[in-house]
C-alpha cells in the first residue's frame, strides 16, 4: 500500500473559474483575488484578509507593517528555534533580526517561560508558530507582549482550522500569516494570506505587496488603469498613483488563477477539515501504544489542533534512530518528511548569527529525531491502519514490548 504525504483538491468550480480567468485575459491580481480574500477572512473570523504570493511573504509583509509604527531596520523579532525555515527567513526578508527561543519538546511550540529572557530594547514583536497545527501558548505570549508593548504576529502556516480556548487561530494576535501551499488544508497551490481586524494594517499590506504603491483605497484597488485617485491625489503626470511609492515594498501579489483554485477549495473546506480531523484523531489514539519509544503531540481540552500532518518523535528510550524507522516506512510505501530543524544551529544559512550547537537542546533534539506523515483527505482508515501496522512491525523487529491499554 502507498501512504502519500499530500494531495490536492481542485474542484469543478475552480476549474471553471480558471477557464474564466484565461478567457478574460486578466491574470494578475483582480476580482477573484478580492473574492478569495473575503471568503478566507470569513473562514478565520477576521475583518480583513490580504492575499499574497507565499506563506513566507505573508510572514515577511506582516512584519514589514511595523515600520509604519516606529520599528527600524535591524530591530528584533522573537521566534521559536524550531520551525520550517521560512519563519526565520521571513524575519530577515523584512529587515529584522531573528532572536531564537527554544521550544517545549512536548508541544513542539515556543516555550513561553523562555521568552522574557530574550527581550531587549530592540525587540518589536513575537512571532509564535502553531507548529503542526497545535496552538502555541497564546495567553502567556499575549501577556508578555502586553507587558513589554510588543506586537504579536501568529505564524499560522500549518494551523488552518485550529482553535485555542474557543477562538480561531488567526484571531489571537495583531496579525496572522497563513500558508496556502499545496500541502495545506486551504490551498491556492502557491500563496499566502495575512489576516487582521485592523483595517490600517490591511491597507499597508496591500501597499507592501505592490512595491509600496501609495494608494490602496477601494477605488484604486478596483482599478489602477487610470492612474488617478480622486480621494488622495490630483490628476496629472506627476501624480500617477501607479508610480508613487510611500514605503519600501515587495512584489508579492496573488494571481487570479491561484485565487480561483482557492475559491473552489474554500467551498470544500469543511469537508476537507472534517476528513483530516478524523484521520488525525484516529492516528493520535492509535499511536499511544508505541510509548515510550515514540511520541506525538496531544490535544488538550481547551484546544483543537489544525490537522496539517501527524508528527512523530523518537524518544530516548528507543535504541533505534529516526533514520532507521523512516527508512523502514519509506521502503514499506509510507512517505515521510523530517520535522524541520533548529534554524539557528542546524540550518547553515543562520550560522553567521553566532549560535552554537547546544544552545537550543529541545529544538535540536526534534531536528534530529522527528518526522511527520500526511493525514490528508485522500487517506482512509485502511491507509492509517497500514501505517500503524508498519510501525508495530518495525518495533517488533526491534524486540520492543508494546502497550495495548
Amino acid at each position: 500500500m502507498k501512504v502519500t504525504f499530500g494531495t490536492l483538491t481542485v474542484t469543478r468550480k475552480s476549474k471553471a473559474l480558471v477557464k474564466e480567468v484565461l478567457k478574460s485575459n486578466r491574470i494578475s491580481s483582480g476580482k477573484y483575488v478580492r473574492t478569495f480574500e473575503k471568503m478566507f477572512a470569513a473562514v478565520v473570523g477576521t475583518k480583513e484578509a490580504v492575499a499574497l504570493s507565499s506563506g513566507g511573504d505573508a510572514d515577511a509583509l506582516a512584519l514589514a507593517v511595523l515600520y509604519d509604527f516606529g520599528a527600524r531596520r535591524q530591530d528584533e523579532v522573537i521566534v521559536p528555534a524550531l520551525s520550517f525555515v521560512a519563519t526565520g527567513n521571513s524575519v530577515l526578508q523584512a529587515g529584522f533580526v531573528p532572536v531564537f527561543v527554544d521550544i517545549d519538546r512536548v508541544t513542539l511550540n515556543i516555550d513561553p517561560l523562555k521568552i522574557e529572557a530574550a527581550i531587549t530594547k530592540k525587540t518589536r514583536a513575537i512571532m509564535p508558530v502553531h507548529l503542526m497545527g497545535k496552538p502555541a501558548a497564546m495567553d502567556e505570549i499575549n501577556r508578555i507582549a502586553k507587558r513589554y508593548k510588543l506586537y504579536v504576529i501568529e505564524d499560522a502556516a500549518e494551523a488552518h482550522g485550529a482553535k485555542y480556548k474557543g477562538r480561531n487561530v488567526g484571531t489571537l494576535g495583531d496579525m496572522a500569516a497563513f500558508s496556502l501551499y499545496v500541502a495545506h488544508i486551504i490551498t491556492t497551490v502557491e500563496g499566502g494570506v495575512v489576516v487582521t481586524d485592523k483595517r490600517e494594517f490591511a491597507e499597508i499590506l496591500r501597499s507592501l505587496r505592490s512595491h509600496g504603491r501609495a494608494c490602496k483605497c477601494d477605488s484604486c484597488v478596483l482599478n489602477l488603469s487610470s492612474g488617478y485617485c480622486a480621494k488622495r491625489f490630483k490628476g496629472g503626470r506627476n501624480n500617477d498613483i501607479r508610480f508613487i511609492f510611500e514605503r519600501i515594498g515587495y512584489s508579492s501579489k496573488m494571481n487570479e488563477m491561484e485565487a480561483a483554485i482557492g475559491i473552489g477549495n474554500i467551498d470544500e473546506y469543511k469537508n476537507i477539515l472534517e476528513k483530516r480531523r478524523k484521520n488525525f484523531k484516529y492516528l493520535m489514539a492509535g499511536f499511544r501504544r508505541f510509548r515510550p519509544y515514540l511520541a506525538t503531540i496531544e490535544e488538550e481540552s481547551y484546544e483543537r489542533i489544525g490537522p496539517h500532518a501527524f508528527p512523530v518523535v523518537v524518544q530516548e528510550d528507543a535504541d533505534f534512530t529516526r533514520d532507521e524507522i523512516v527508512d523502514y516506512l519509506e521502503r514499506s510505501g509510507v512517505e515521510t518528511r523530517s520535522l524541520f530543524s533548529s534554524m539557528p544551529t542546524q540550518c547553515a544559512g543562520f550560522k553567521y548569527l553566532g549560535y552554537r550547537t547546544g544552545d537550543f537542546p529541545n529544538a535540536e533534539y526534534i531536528g534530529d529525531n522527528g518526522f511527520h506523515i500526511g493525514v490528508h483527505q485522500g487517506l482512509g482508515k485502511a491507509h492509517l491502519d497500514y501505517f500503524l501496522g508498519c510501525v508495530a512491525k518495525f518495533l517488533d523487529k526491534k524486540k520492543k514490548r508494546l502497550s495495548y491499554e
